[in-house]
């Protein structure tokens, strides 16, 4: 009687335990969040993931009841931003607008980060995604189709070349060479405009741009659009086909998303999960986001840090294949 008496005491010492450690999880869950929240943004106001910022900002802030606040954090390829958020308070109350370049491309570009996006970052949800859009010179009638581009640039490797504005395009237009067996000379631009335009002028013979760019250089008539680099057509270019429908196995989509520093309580991680899933299945974002030649999507944030990890090798391995030495 005695030794039952001692185990069912123990018992209920063992139950007492968990609960306390399951209290802080629950409690944090229950009054998160109890204060303003801070989306940091690592571009300047008014460009595509500053925008994104604030229509979600808006729409969290009606769901939790708390104003959400965006903050511009400019500089350094958005090293800065990425760095403040990781280096921050891991409580749910700093967020950060996150973009593929900081994330999945910086590690292939840089020797030394002052954070690790798999280690220091906890991701939360995509956003949206950006497809690419491969255009070309309208004037040049051997280039008007995809199998004419691979034959000319193959024919032709003096005369070929491929604006870009970043590293990031540079990466990706080098990973579209290696699938396409083609050579093209890089050519730097300061914006993905300026690559679109110097295509519509000659001076370069294509550029993979994001689709907002090209858009206004499409829509003008100035250049040609000739593929996607999405897994599906998109909305605003639906008689374009994606290079995978054109026999190129390439699938690549620039993205932002909502990360959080690494060690946040897992229940909010799953409460803002959740509420940017509301967010990013409501009508007036989607149409909004749309509007700005961005997909919208969510995502779950395990399913969201696996794309990361087949990003980060990805992104290396191109950069090493292209002789392209880390800064």
């Amino acid at each position: 009687m005695i030794l039952s008496l001692c185990r069912a005491r123990s018992v209920g010492a063992l139950f007492l335990a968990a609960a306390a450690l399951a209290a802080p999880s629950a409690h944090a869950d229950d009054t998160y969040p109890s204060k303003p929240i801070s989306i940091i943004v690592g571009y300047s106001a008014g460009g595509a993931n500053d925008l994104l910022a604030r229509l979600v900002g808006e729409k969290m802030s009606a769901l939790l009841k708390q104003p959400v606040i965006v903050e511009n954090k400019p500089g350094a390829g958005s090293i800065i931003g990425a760095n403040f958020v990781a280096k921050a308070k891991a409580d749910g109350y700093t967020l950060l607008m996150g973009a593929s370049g900081p994330i999945s491309f910086n590690p292939a570009l840089y020797k030394k980060l002052p954070y690790d996006p798999q280690k220091d970052l906890t991701p939360v949800s995509l956003v949206g995604t950006f497809p690419l859009v491969l255009v070309t010179q309208k004037s040049n009638e051997e280039t008007r189709s995809l199998p004419g581009l691979i034959a000319y640039a193959k024919a032709h490797p003096g005369k070929s070349n491929y604006s870009a504005s970043s590293a990031s395009f540079q990466l990706i237009t080098e990973l579209f060479k290696r699938r396409t067996g083609t050579q093209f000379e890089y050519i730097p631009y300061k914006s993905s405009y300026e690559s679109v335009m110097a295509v519509s002028t000659g001076d370069a013979t294509i550029t993979l741009a994001d689709s907002s760019p090209a858009m206004q250089g499409i829509s003008g008539g100035r250049v040609l659009p000739l593929a996607v680099t999405s897994p599906r057509r998109i909305a605003f270019l639906p008689d374009t086909p994606t290079l995978k429908e054109l026999g190129i196995d390439m699938n690549v989509e620039l993205w932002s998303g909502i990360f959080v520093p690494a060690g946040t309580p897992a229940p909010v991680v799953q409460k803002l999960e959740a509420t940017l899933k509301t967010v990013m299945d409501d009508a007036d974002v989607r149409k909004r986001v749309e509007g700005m030649s961005i997909t919208p999507v969510s995502s779950t944030s395990k399913a969201f840090a696996e794309r990361i990890a087949e990003e980060i090798p990805l992104w290396k391995k191109v950069a090493e294949d292209a002789g392209i030495q880390p800064n």
